[in-house]
């Protein structure tokens, strides 16, 4: 049987994600890919994989996975969640995984992914063997293209792997990435920001908003105080770039993201500005979101000091501390203990 993960729980939202579809949006086709490129650059370096590879986005809940292989190594990066492994030769007693460190697994550990505080993404070294659509593995849910069979992962799914085993690298962990969101998100106005009255236009910048249940891939939904259109809210459709933030009848504003449609026929307001987007891509419903305007020339230098932090991620990398074992049995012999609770390891499985 060829190498996978094999799916015992999927999580409320776990789908494979890459660095998007690029190309295609003139066919009416989104870009998708992952909501945070960044946090799923870090996974891949963990691992040794090309920053552009194939992981898992996980949203909300995680998954409960079994390793099929004689071994694979994973790293885990972006949102703070609680990753247990289950190791095959340890008795079923769980212990913790550290986010943004990776892990060799050997074939029938679990690994268990909890609550999510944001997005995460779980990368295994080589990938994960499934086909391209127009040059990228990412799921496109609503065409159901890319991925797993373009849909989120269900029960029993068997991801296949592209590595029969792990190679025998050391494990490394990252350091210095600091995925703090913002205290507010910069934005350029436009390009239907003429479509809107003064008062909205100050509205955008001095209100909070807050993150609806209603949000998804393919939008933020926002709620907050109304943006008042002055000319209506129907325009000729035209298209759709990432970060938008565009204004329905209603006057609360949509961020539209990774799964974005390509063209829209509600005025924009203005665009969140490329940098700020992997860090809005990790905000989950209740949190607050307040804009800045900037300038083009702002926007630009920020995208380039975004390059340059992705750039120096691999220099980041050092040994991961090796874990110290304590052996029970041991110690139960010499009658120094009577049994042991590991305080972060949560309840058995």
């Amino acid at each position: 049987m060829s190498a996978a993960l094999a799916c015992l729980a999927p999580g409320l939202l776990t789908t494979l994600q890459d660095l998007g579809r690029v190309g295609y949006q003139h066919l009416g086709i989104p870009v998708s890919g992952a909501l945070d490129p960044i946090s799923l650059t870090a996974a891949n370096l963990l691992v040794g994989n090309p920053a552009a590879t194939a992981a898992l986005e996980i949203a909300y809940q995680g998954p409960y996975l079994v390793v099929e292989a004689d071994s694979v190594r994973i790293a885990g990066a972006g949102a703070a969640a609680p990753i247990e492994l289950i190791a095959a030769a340890e008795g079923g007693r769980p212990r913790r995984l550290q986010i943004g460190e990776s892990a060799r697994l050997a074939r029938g550990d679990r690994i268990r992914v909890g609550a999510v505080a944001g997005v995460l993404y779980l990368a295994a070294e080589g990938g994960f063997d499934v086909p391209a659509v127009l040059g990228s593995r990412s799921t496109l849910v609503r065409a159901g293209i890319g991925g797993f069979h373009g849909r989120p992962l269900q029960v029993g799914d068997r991801l296949p792997l592209c590595r029969a085993r792990a190679s025998e690298a050391e494990e490394v962990r990252l350091t210095g990435l600091d995925l703090t969101p913002p205290a507010s998100f910069r934005i350029i106005l436009g390009p239907q920001d003429d479509y809107f009255t003064p008062a909205a236009l100050s509205l955008l910048t001095q209100a909070s908003f807050t993150v609806t249940p209603a949000s998804d891939r393919m939008g933020m939904r926002l709620a907050g105080p109304r943006l008042e259109h002055s000319k209506g809210y129907n325009i000729v459709s035209d298209g759709i770039a990432p970060g938008t933030v565009q204004v329905p009848g209603n006057g609360l504003p949509i961020v539209l993201l990774a799964d974005r449609q390509t063209t829209g026929g509600y005025p924009k307001i203005a665009t969140v500005i490329s940098a700020d987007l992997p860090a809005l891509g990790r905000l989950t419903p209740g949190a607050t979101v307040r804009f800045r305007r900037v300038s083009i020339e702002e926007a630009e230098a920020a995208r380039r000091q975004q390059a340059a932090l992705i750039a120096e991620l691999a220099r980041r990398l050092v040994p991961a501390p090796r874990a110290a074992r304590i052996d029970e049995a041991q110690l139960q012999d010499a009658n120094l203990v009577s049994g042991m609770i590991d305080a972060l390891a949560g309840d058995p499985a």
